[in-house]
């Protein structure tokens, strides 16, 4: 009996210092696992941005300013159509959204624009005049047909057409041209001139630079030294 007892002890020992082991075992092969899944899925995630940024930059410089300007369209569209079944007017439903807050900033912003930054250079100046006389054109469709009744084939000139000195103008389109013409000349009257050349003034300056000096003293220290200059003048200074 007591030799049966000390063979299987030894074997008893043998599954408890093996259980721990194995059980070591599976623990650093589930982690591995995980660890080799979380490795696949983060390929996959770098897979999916990188296909997304290459869609970003693909797509043009003001996207997403006109993503959201478009999804605002549809927004306003909706309420539309919301306040057109309720019987409602749109405007004055959204100027009841609109806080007081809102509303001053709109004003300052409206207060600081400028409609006209004035002359800074002939081809500017051109182009504003092109754009504020075409924004003035509005299509007379029944002018147009009478027109192209009135000219016939020659409505569509070619080479061999001889129109110039045809068309008169109606007497609406010359007080137009009257009218913008008199805005012209009224706008241009404001402008500031050069200042002419006065040859009987005074001349107390030694170059140009001196002379613009001594306009800005004269300006703001004029009305403080004009009674020591008449003293000065006649000789009766102290």
């Amino acid at each position: 009996m007591a030799s049966s007892a000390e063979v299987v002890a030894p074997s008893n020992a043998e599954e408890t210092t093996e259980t721990p082991a194995a059980q070591k075992r599976e623990e650093r092969l589930r982690k591995f696992r995980e660890l080799h899944f979380k490795r696949n899925e983060a390929r996959k995630l770098n897979h999916q941005e990188v296909v997304e940024e290459d869609k970003r930059l693909k797509l043009p410089s003001n996207w997403e300013a006109k993503k959201a300007r478009l999804e605002y369209e549809l927004i306003v569209d909706q309420k539309k159509k919301e306040c057109a079944e309720r019987g409602e007017d749109y405007n004055r439903v959204k100027l009841l959204e609109i806080s007081a807050e809102d509303a001053e900033r709109w004003e300052r912003k409206k207060k600081k624009k400028n409609p006209d930054p004035g002359f800074s250079g002939y081809a500017e100046a051109q182009l504003r005049q092109y754009q504020r006389l075409t924004k003035q054109i509005k299509p007379d469709m029944e002018n147009y047909e009478r027109q192209r009744e009135e000219c016939g084939e020659d409505f569509h000139p070619t080479t061999n057409s001889l129109i110039h000195g045809t068309h008169v103008p109606s007497k609406e389109s010359v007080d137009r041209m009257v009218d913008d013409v008199e805005k012209q000349i009224e706008k241009r009257s404001k402008y500031s001139r050069r200042r002419a050349y006065n040859d009987d003034a005074d001349i107390d300056y030694i170059n140009e630079r001196n002379a613009k000096f001594n306009k800005k003293a004269e300006r703001f220290y004029g009305k403080y030294t004009a009674e020591i200059k008449q003293n000065l003048e006649r000789g009766t200074a102290v």
